[in-house]
């Protein structure tokens, strides 16, 4: 079912780079196991025992999904997607949502525990939210009821209700002519107009639109910037420090967005052409969060992307155009491995965390240090091509910046090349990124931004090892 990866595809994603069939077969792979993962929410719900999703829940489940299966034979409204239905399937946030959809219908057997019935209730209720939204954008007239989830109804790529009640309140709603109405009790009805693609406007105060980016050149869509969703939020756990808080936007921030997304796209092809290409193919929403006080000011920023949320892209607000061009470029080199690595085998390393990487003050597990590797040297390529474009304002920045990535990467790449738990492919794909780290010593940094970042690099191996000296492993030294 899944495609094969062709040699060609696997060179040029171990470059950092991938042309448009390559970056097409990760997409639609992606595409297909968010179908996959969609038919196993509904199987696991019909497995379920009466204790975990009752015979109500079931039920309305099969009438969602016969709505969205409707909706699934119209003619496409997004040319990038085979039709309406699928174009919101495939946002990035319906994919947390699937697996926490699953998390709570493969409970164990027996009497719920309050907050985990709770979460599945929330969870499947917001199912009926998304096939409401996929038949109002196809243009199917319905009637259904719906449930606000503590006081507010999140339908994704429309917007958000915020009901009179606080709470888990019901909200009935009619749908004709690309215009819907919710009606909730003691409240006046609310009257929303669809648009075209992102977003829908009313003039209730109770409603607030879901807002998108204009496309990122000429001839894309616009982009969601998503700060409604109830999906968006980090999950717990160390692999995201302290990055859990999603922003609401105010005007300000909004403005501050759509001030540095405007000059995103030059930024990113002065970098590479490729750079803004696989911006174009991948990227499918970015979510706002709020900025940790340990960033600091000027260029500063944090991100992150979720394996669970192929195309989505979480961060503050970026200061300028440059730093959320860097952004995409580090984050989607992270889509584009997760994305291979469920194609392809590279390595059978464990989880252990034992190895060094300048970026990071623990032990890292042998994947997770290739994930920083191949990020890091899509950040040195990056930079390196913007130090080579002449007349830039922040050359000199640019060339620091690529020494301190090139350096880095340069440190960790023995751990990578030396493993023995490199599959044939895998190994290919090291000895290529390798081979494109040597590459860029045809033009070299100024010589001391190149001793300024092998002193950095030292400083933190030292570091580390002082620490974590008996978790170095020989390959690592």
């Amino acid at each position: 079912m899944f495609p094969v990866v062709p040699e060609r595809a696997l060179l040029e994603l171990a470059r950092t780079e991938g042309g448009p069939d390559t970056l097409t077969l990760l997409v639609r792979d992606q595409d297909t196991r968010r179908l996959l993962l969609l038919r196993a929410v509904l199987d696991a719900a019909e497995a379920a025992g009466p204790s975990v999703c009752t015979a109500a829940q079931k039920a309305r489940l099969r009438e969602d999904w016969a709505l969205l299966t409707e909706a699934d034979r119209l003619p496409a409204a997004d040319a990038r997607f085979a039709n309406p239905a699928r174009a919101r399937l495939f946002h990035p946030l319906t994919g947390p949502w699937a697996r926490s959809c699953l998390r709570g219908l493969d409970a164990a057997p027996g009497p719920a525990d309050g907050e985990r019935a709770r979460r599945l209730r929330r969870d499947l209720a917001h199912f009926s939210a998304i096939a409401a939204v996929v038949a109002a954008g196809a243009g199917i007239p319905f009637r259904t009821r719906l449930t606000a989830r503590a006081g507010v109804l999140a339908l994704p790529s429309l917007g958000a209700l915020h009901t009179a009640r606080s709470g888990d309140v019901p909200v009935d709603v009619t749908c004709t002519e690309g215009r819907l109405v919710l009606r909730q009790a003691a409240a006046p009805d609310v009257t929303v107009h669809l648009e075209s693609g992102v977003g829908a406007w009313s003039g209730a105060l109770a409603w607030t639109p879901a807002h998108a980016l204009p496309g990122l050149t000429r001839t894309a869509p616009p982009l969601p910037l998503d700060d409604l969703d109830p999906y968006r939020e980090l999950p717990d756990g160390p692999g995201h420090g302290n990055l859990r808080t999603p922003l609401a936007l105010d005007d300000a921030e909004r403005k501050r967005w759509l001030q540095a997304w405007s000059g995103t796209a030059l930024a990113l092809r002065s970098g590479g052409a490729q750079r803004l290409a696989e911006a174009g193919a991948l990227l499918r929403c970015l979510v706002p969060l709020e900025t940790p006080p340990d960033v600091g000011t000027g260029r500063g920023s944090c991100s992150a992307t979720r394996r669970e949320a192929f195309g989505g892209l979480l961060s503050s607000t970026p200061p300028d155009a440059v730093t959320l061009a860097a952004t995409l470029v580090h984050e989607l080199q992270h889509a584009k491995l997760a994305a291979l690595s469920d194609l392809v085998t590279l390595h059978r390393a464990g989880p252990a965390a034992r190895y060094f990487a300048p970026w990071r003050a623990d032990p890292r597990p042998y994947d997770g240090l290739l994930q920083g590797t191949y990020s890091h040297l899509a950040m040195a390529a990056f930079y390196q091509r913007r130090a080579l474009v002449g007349g830039l304002p922040d050359r000199d920045w640019a060339w620091a910046q690529h020494a301190r990535y090139r350096a880095q990467v340069g440190a960790a790449l023995p751990a990578l090349v030396g493993s023995p738990d490199l599959t044939v492919r895998g190994r290919r794909f090291v000895d290529e990124m390798a081979a494109t780290h040597e590459r860029m010593a045809e033009h070299l940094a100024p010589r001391g931004h190149v001793a300024r970042a092998q002193a950095y690099v030292a400083s933190a191996r030292a570091l580390w090892a002082q620490r974590h000296a008996s978790a170095l492993p020989p390959s690592n030294g």
